[in-house]
Parts: C-alpha cells; structure tokens; sequence
C-alpha cells in the first residue's frame, strides 16, 4: 500500500468537503490539520459564506449518490450536487482559493464500454440521475474557472472500493462469503476499479501538481478485472471455494429484468474500462495497491465489521 502521506507543501491550506464518506475519510486521515466544510445542513449557504477560502487548496467530494424516497428524478442531485458545487466554488473563485479539486465519476461517460476504454476525452452520456447530476457540475465548474480563472482540476473515479466500503460492492462481498454456486462462470467483461488509498493519493496529485489544473483525469487501476476474477479472488480470502458455474450472459440479464435488477446485473456482467494514463503521465501518479492486496484488506475489514 502506498505510505500515508502528510499534507505536501505544495497544497496550500486544505479545506474538504465530505471529510466523512468513503474516499473522504481515506483524504482526511491524509490531510492533517486540514479544515472541513459540512454540507448536509440546511444552512450551507452560511457554511460557505463563513468559510475562509483565501488561499486554500479546496477537495469537494460531498455529493449525493442516492435518490430520497418520494423525490423526484433529478431534483434533489441538481441541487446536492450540482447547485452547492458551483455556489462553492464561485465563492473559491471570489475568495482567490489556490485550487479547487472536485471528485467526480466515470459515469458521466456512460454505464457500459464495448471495445476501446474511455479517457477523458471520451464524449460524455451520462444515463441517471446522479451521473447528470455530476457532468452538470463538471460543466459548470470549467465555466467558472474560464470566467474567474479558478485553478480547477476534475478526477473521475470508477468503481471505488476498500476497507469499509458500502454499496453494491459490499452487496458483493456478502454474496462471495456464501457457499452459494453463482452462474458467472462464463463472463468475460472488464471492469476498472481503483482502492480507496489509491483514489485518496490522486486527489492529493491534483491538488499539488503544477500540470493539473484546467484538466479532467480518470483514476484507476490499469488492469481491468473480470466478475469471475474479482468473486474468486473475495472468495479465496473468505476461504471458501471458488463455486462458479457457467450460464450465458443474455440469460442472466433477461431473468435480473424479470425481478426489477437489470441493472444492477449488467454490472456484474457487462464491461466498464476506463484508461487512467492521462494522470500517470502528466501528473506521476498510478494506482499502487494490487487487486489481491486490496480484496484481502477489503475482506479483513469486513469480517472485523
């Protein structure tokens, strides 16, 4: 694993939002004596507005990732995630912050690859709420920083997962520790994903490189894994056999379909590969912890849970 880093001297007063989520607090245990900026209080408005931005190297990852019940389609990731991203930074912008780095998500690019992986350059279709949510910031955020030359850098993240990591991939990891035969034995997609120690230390490249900002960056691992992989693996640090067995893809889907969970299993069976070289070259960073390393550490945690 990459050693835990202090603040760099080159990040001038951080200041983080989202100091509490998943990639938020992997940041926070690295940025020492950093400030934190709440946002999921009614008065955020006064939040930013009592802020000192002067100077400051600012890591926006709050955001909203899941519709509340009853709310409508976009509404509320309009106004978590777009509206206190851009109120946010034009008060950076005004205030005359250092840079303003903003965690963002390769779905704005779409839900599935088939062939080539995307860069940043790949045109974006955002298919859900939340990913418009995120593209319309990030537009937003290279208006502002045309307009007002905030230093401003944008990292999308793939799936991002680790110790303590919630979601469908401990969806995932509650599967891997049954002695249940799953039918995933014939998949042959490639999925990107990225451990959380890794996503922390690229936002920390994107907040003290001299060649971030004015620059979108994809963060990941550079080898993709397939679903078949990724179960065996969970399961042979569960200690449980690896218990795959073949069942066509059209399949699975056509019956997930049935019962409401298309989605959710095209994930597990078709491909989503991203291409991070963009960040390794211009910025020196690439994803440390190996696939092996970050399942064992990811299974560890979660049995200790």
């Amino acid at each position: 694993m990459p050693a835990m880093a202090t603040v760099p001297h080159s990040i001038a007063s951080p200041l983080l939002t989202g100091a509490t989520g998943f990639v938020g607090s992997a940041l926070a245990r690295r940025l020492h004596g950093s400030r934190r900026l709440a946002f999921g209080a009614r008065d955020w408005r006064a939040s930013i507005a009592a802020a000192d931005l002067r100077g400051a190297s600012v890591f926006h990852l709050a955001a909203r990732a899941h519709e509340p019940p009853g709310g409508s389609p976009d509404g509320p990731f309009e106004e978590d995630n777009v509206a206190k991203t851009l109120e946010l930074a034009t008060a950076a912008a005004a205030a005359g912050a250092a840079r303003f780095v903003f965690a963002s998500t390769v779905k704005v690019l779409g839900e599935e690859t088939d062939g080539a992986p995307w860069t940043p350059r790949s045109p974006a279709d955002p298919r859900d709420a939340y990913a418009r949510s995120k593209w319309h910031a990030e537009e937003g955020l290279r208006e502002i920083a045309q307009r007002t030359g905030l230093a401003c850098v944008i990292v999308r993240f793939p799936l991002v997962y680790g110790p303590g990591v919630a979601g469908n991939f401990r969806a995932l990891l509650r599967l891997a520790d049954r002695a249940l035969w799953l039918p995933f034995g014939a998949i042959a997609n490639r999925r990107s994903l990225l451990h959380v120690d890794d996503a922390a230390e690229a936002l920390l490249a994107a907040a003290s490189h001299a060649a971030a900002p004015g620059r979108t960056f994809i963060a990941a691992h550079a080898d993709p894994v397939s679903t078949p992989a990724l179960i065996e693996g969970l399961r042979r640090h569960f200690g449980r056999p690896r218990r795959l067995f073949a069942m066509p893809a059209v399949a699975l889907e056509a019956g997930a379909a049935l019962l409401g969970q298309g989605g959710r299993m095209r994930r597990l069976t078709r491909s989503l590969e991203v291409d991070a070289s963009d960040l390794a070259t211009s910025l020196g960073w690439r994803a440390r912890v190996g696939l092996d390393d970050g399942l064992r550490d990811t299974v560890t945690a979660y049995r200790a849970a």
